[in-house]
């Protein structure tokens, strides 16, 4: 039976959940989602799995996601088990890639997809992103706005004043 490795810890922005399978940190929740809402993520993507808690790769996210959220880290380093289809893991791939306190546009990510009228799909792939704050899916704003953000636009703009984008 394959093996999910799940795990929450305090951060100064509050609670956080991460979720990892022995391939790569899955999912992430942000502060202030509720448990619920987090395995409810774990039901759609991971039903069949062994639930355990703990993992290397969750104590890892925890240091990184802490000292991000600090100010301190401004790139990821994590093994990562990306879930979605592969529009959804290709839109993902390079939404990571948005460097820290930088931001894009849902236009210029569906462009450097190579579907360049698929904004509105990479807007539904970053609203799937399962993991948010390390696939930094708060960078990636509407033309002329800053669009929507799962955790809440409050939320959004606060992560991108910590980096400098605002």
């Amino acid at each position: 039976m394959k093996k999910l490795y799940v795990h929450s810890f305090e951060t100064s922005w509050g609670n956080i959940h991460t979720a990892a399978t022995d391939t790569g940190l899955a999912i992430v929740s942000l502060p202030g989602k509720s448990r619920q809402a987090f395995e409810a993520r774990i039901g759609k993507y991971f039903s069949g799995y062994e639930i355990l808690s703990g993992g290397d790769i969750n104590r890892l996210a925890q240091e990184q996601i802490t000292s991000y959220l600090e100010g301190k880290l401004k790139k990821f380093s994590l093994k990562l088990d990306l879930q979605g289809t592969p529009f959804q893991k290709k839109v993902l791939r390079e939404v990571a890639r948005i460097p820290y306190g930088k931001t894009v546009t849902y236009k210029d990510i569906a462009v450097k997809t190579g579907k360049p009228s698929a904004f509105r799909a990479v807007g539904s792939a970053n609203a799937r992103n399962c993991l948010p704050l390390v696939i930094p899916c708060h960078r990636v704003i509407a033309a002329g706005s800053l669009g929507g953000y799962d955790g809440g636009l409050k939320l959004k703009i606060k992560l991108l004043k910590m980096e400098g984008a605002l």
